[in-house]
């Protein structure tokens, strides 16, 4: 049984996203166009957060506030020759902002646990030998009860 379900967009602020040679078209809310021949492997190319200092960043928290003692499954939907591509990484922060704990997604899709000291936490789209894709969003579900 699934609870809560949220989507996370690529908004057009682009202070978060690797914009050192890439392309990146905005066609609608849930479709950005990204190329980029050069990025090497291992870069980060969009950064999402659950908590931000907006007078520094300017920009508002794109992910939910969860819950440590939840279970969770997140999605990547994304257009790309291969979903090899691309990597979802989660780091969790608890309330110092020191690191408490991560995970790796690799095939576009997996279920979490947060830490139970996580006080926020922060989601990284990595690329791992992709050059061009299509993002639509991301999506975190809630798990309930065995699901």
């Amino acid at each position: 049984m699934t609870g809560e379900s949220w989507k996370i967009y690529w908004n057009e602020y682009v202070k978060d996203a690797y914009i050192y040679g890439s392309e990146i078209f905005f066609h609608a809310k849930d479709h950005v166009e990204f190329k980029n021949e050069l990025m090497p492997p291992g870069t980060v190319i969009k950064r999402w957060y659950s908590k931000v200092n907006y007078q520094m960043m300017r920009i508002e928290p794109a992910l939910p506030m969860i819950d440590g003692e939840g279970r969770y499954h997140i999605s990547l939907d994304v257009s790309a020759d291969s979903l090899d591509g691309l990597i979802v990484k989660l780091i969790f922060y608890d309330r110092y902002d020191a690191e408490a704990g991560s995970q790796i997604i690799r095939d576009g899709e997996d279920d979490f646990q947060c830490p139970l000291k996580t006080f926020s936490y922060e989601v990284q789209l990595i690329n791992a030998g992709a050059t061009q894709f299509h993002f639509h969003s991301i999506v975190i579900t809630e798990i309930i009860d065995g699901e």
